[in-house]
């Protein structure tokens, strides 16, 4: 197989797995004790409590319309891991629905202790979303629109999906009763923890050193393909004495795995340190 086969398989099945996860904690823990979810997959909770809409159907349909926006603002590339993600959801939530169904089974409903499944849903979705993220997937829905706006600066990623993630759940106080949706908050809470922890960390960005003897080429390719800035710093190795340079670069977390790829294709051979970045100011990033 190669190698370009095996970096694209590396990102697919986490992105897969991710999914399926976090499609059991919709269907599991989440809708049968009318808990809620933000974004689009709660705009589709809500259809399925209001109209009993099946979910699967819901995030899918949504969805298109935010993808073709995301293909015309990012370009296809930019968004091919989110088609994974959003019809890899769409369809674990559709085998969900089917074995469900079936009786094949059976959802976890507590009526005594909302506290337990509020609690396992944020396990289900943090887990399934961190693992998407981490692979540099996404499941689609404001995630798209938010990327756009982060762009014109208006507002982060993070910024933008709270305050969607808020007015959605402020919504659904017209579906389910307020006690409902005080238990989503836990579950909100312990979903956004336990992303930050697969995804390494809780800092809002990561430094590569990188240094190699394809440096004028990996810049170039890092700043086309993630539109990051990068400095250049000439080097000597101290024992050889050849001449290399140093690429330096700061990327937000779910960017990662995308530069390591670039590292990878360009030059596989490439020293690299990455480091924890405790703030970051400047452009692209926060900007006091």
């Amino acid at each position: 197989m190669s190698r370009k086969f095996m970096l694209q398989l590396q990102t697919v099945l986490p992105i897969l797995v991710g999914t399926a996860i976090y499609a059991f904690g919709l269907h599991y823990f989440v809708i049968p004790n009318q808990l809620m979810e933000g974004g689009v997959t709660g705009i589709g909770v809500l259809l399925n409590y209001a109209a009993e809409v099946p979910l699967s159907l819901s995030t899918l349909i949504l969805n298109i319309p935010l993808f073709l926006i995301g293909w015309r603002k990012l370009g296809l590339g930019e968004m091919a891991y989110t088609l994974i993600g959003v019809v890899s959801l769409s369809g674990f939530l559709a085998l969900m629905e089917w074995m469900i169904d079936k009786g094949w089974i059976v959802t976890f409903h507590n009526s005594h202790d909302y506290l337990l499944a509020a609690l396992y849903a944020g396990v289900t979705l943090g887990g399934g979303l961190g693992i998407v993220f981490r692979a540099g997937g996404t499941t689609g829905g404001v995630d798209i629109i938010a990327r756009i706006a982060s762009r014109r600066k208006a507002f982060s990623m993070g910024q933008f999906i709270l305050i969607s993630d808020a007015v959605i759940i402020g919504i659904s106080l017209l579906y389910i009763p307020i006690e409902k949706v005080l238990y989503t908050l836990v579950t909100v809470f312990v979903a956004s923890r336990l992303i930050d922890f697969i995804q390494d960390g809780a800092y809002s960005a990561k430094s590569f050193s990188i240094i190699t003897d394809q440096g004028r080429e990996m810049a170039a390719e890092i700043t086309s393909e993630l539109d990051r800035g990068v400095t250049l710093m000439p080097a000597r190795g101290a024992f050889s004495g050849q001449s290399k340079e140093v690429v330096y670069c700061v990327v937000q977390r779910q960017e990662m795995r995308r530069l390591k790829n670039i590292i990878r294709r360009i030059d596989p051979k490439a020293f690299t340190v990455i480091s924890e970045v405790h703030d970051v100011l400047g452009e692209g990033f926060k900007e006091e």
